[in-house]
């Protein structure tokens, strides 16, 4: 009987194999949770980014609203001016009239 040759493990195999294996680790502890939770906070900024925002827009409406009533008010004033000099045109006239 002849003897079967001691199969040994080439040790280039398992300096590979360890090194790809640390740098599997490093790849994901190093690079990938870090940059993992940085997307999540970036998240986290633009929701509260287009919170803002939204807020923004409802004060800009709210704003356009009241300007848009005074708009309508300042309006709405000068024709009652407008109507009250007239009226009172009229009147200066009527009076004029009825002194001569």
């Amino acid at each position: 009987m002849t003897d079967r040759p001691v199969s040994k493990l080439p040790w280039l195999l398992v300096a590979a194999s360890m090194l790809l294996v640390a740098l599997i680790l490093y790849v994901l502890f190093v690079g990938y949770l870090p940059a993992k939770q940085r997307a999540a906070g970036l998240e986290a900024e633009l929701k509260d980014l287009y919170k803002r925002e939204a807020e923004l827009e409802t004060k800009l409406a709210q704003q356009d609203q009241r300007h848009a009533l005074r708009e309508r008010q300042n309006a709405a004033l000068a024709a009652e001016r407008d109507s009250l000099m007239r009226r009172l045109e009229d009147l200066e006239r009527q009076l004029r009239a009825a002194r001569h």
